[in-house]
């Protein structure tokens, strides 16, 4: 028998007739990201996905920290998978665990038999099993209560499986289960952690950046490139959208009032994002506003800003505390890189006396100083795209 890997689903379990579809994405995004640790067999059944290494050059450890990170996985263990035979189960039980033994004083033994043919019941072998370990390592004392190692066997179809404490997973749902959203890309802390969270709900993501050089470098461009091969890790494959938002941000320098600048830039990402999204199938703009945040954050601001959109905006973060937001960015590995010190667009420009509470009209009437069809057709035209595989 082998060292396996096993991955309990989350959410995936309480659909009805659509499980298979849900399913069949974990698997599909599984195989994937195990593609560079080896060859791995790959299949579920009983709301657990298994995956089997198929030679002995697998790498068993980069393979168990990737399913971590799989959104629809609630926990990750590495099992080893031996014959449904008490002395079987035993005589694993006592090998592949010997060393967590060693470093344990108190250990107990939970069984789950979801093979009903199986003879003895849960209890019963779990008593007969942690009797004969307790023989075994007479100085690890048995403890049901509290115990600092517990010996998980699980009775299954195929096999019987003994293993030490489960890994937490990622959570969520599959990647690529509910669809395709374009997500607003910036260097800051909020975005990355707000496009991780709505893929965790299993959205596919297209990342749009807006990059005004030269008055942001190519090092705030690239650190917002090392975000999203940071987010692979868990959103999955990504191909970001960069836009030249230069000329329109100068033709709003030019022709607006300096206190709608904020507004009408943002008002222009919101259209160029939309564009980007019909063009790959997508139903939704995921932001990182967060509200209150910043003067274009406000109620009113916010209304403005979505105005010219027909998709919903997505915006995970809206009601969170700040350090929430931080919290997430540094349990997602994003947090260090996005307070390095390279600006983004967002900072070119930037109003000393920013509208908080502005009126539509008058927004609509300031924008109309510009020619708004030309300027994102000529973004549009310069979009250049980097894609990051997992």
């Amino acid at each position: 028998m082998n060292d396996i890997i096993l991955l309990k689903q989350g959410e995936i379990v309480l659909k009805g007739q659509n499980k298979r579809f849900f399913e069949a994405k974990l698997i599909a995004n599984a195989k994937r990201r195990l593609k560079k640790f080896g060859s791995f067999h790959v299949y579920a059944t009983q709301s657990t996905v298994y995956v089997e290494p198929q030679s002995d050059d697998c790498d068993m450890d980069g393979a168990l920290d990737a399913m971590t990170k799989l959104f629809g996985v609630v926990s990750v263990t590495r099992a080893m998978a031996c014959d449904k035979d008490k002395d079987a189960i035993f005589e694993t039980a006592k090998t592949y665990l010997a060393e967590a033994f060693d470093e344990a004083k108190s250990f107990k033994v939970e069984t789950k038999r979801s093979d009903k043919a199986f003879p003895m019941t849960s209890i019963e072998l779990s008593q007969y099993v942690g009797g004969l370990l307790s023989e075994e390592f007479p100085e690890v004392e048995v403890d049901v209560h509290d115990p600092e190692l517990t010996v998980h066997v699980e009775v299954r179809e195929s096999a019987a499986y003994v293993h030490g404490k489960p890994l937490p997973g990622a959570g969520g749902m599959p990647v690529g289960s509910n669809g395709r959203a374009v997500t607003l890309l910036s260097g800051g802390i909020d975005s990355p952690v707000s496009s991780y969270m709505i893929a965790r709900r299993g959205i596919h993501l297209i990342p749009v950046h807006f990059f005004s050089f030269p008055y942001t470098s190519e090092q705030a461009k690239e650190k917002v490139l090392e975000l999203a091969r940071i987010l692979t890790a868990s959103c999955g494959r990504l191909t970001v959208e960069i836009v030249p938002f230069t000329h329109i941000q100068e033709e709003i320098r030019d022709k607006c009032p300096e206190e709608y600048f904020t507004l009408i830039m943002r008002r222009f990402m919101m259209r160029i994002s939309e564009r980007i999204a019909d063009m790959n199938g997508c139903k939704a703009l995921v932001t990182g506003e967060n509200l209150g945040q910043v003067a274009s954050q406000t109620m009113e601001a916010l209304r403005v800003t979505e105005q010219p959109l027909s998709l919903p905006v997505l915006r995970p973060l809206i009601g969170m505390d700040k350090r929430d937001i931080i919290a997430i960015a540094e349990k997602i590995g994003t947090f260090e890189t996005s307070i390095l010190p390279y600006e983004d667009c967002c900072t070119v420009f930037t109003p000393r006396h920013p509208r908080t509470k502005p009126k539509l009209e008058e927004v609509l009437e300031v924008e109309s100083a510009l020619d708004v069809e030309a300027l994102i057709k000529e973004a549009m035209d310069g979009i250049e795209r980097v894609c990051f595989e997992i």
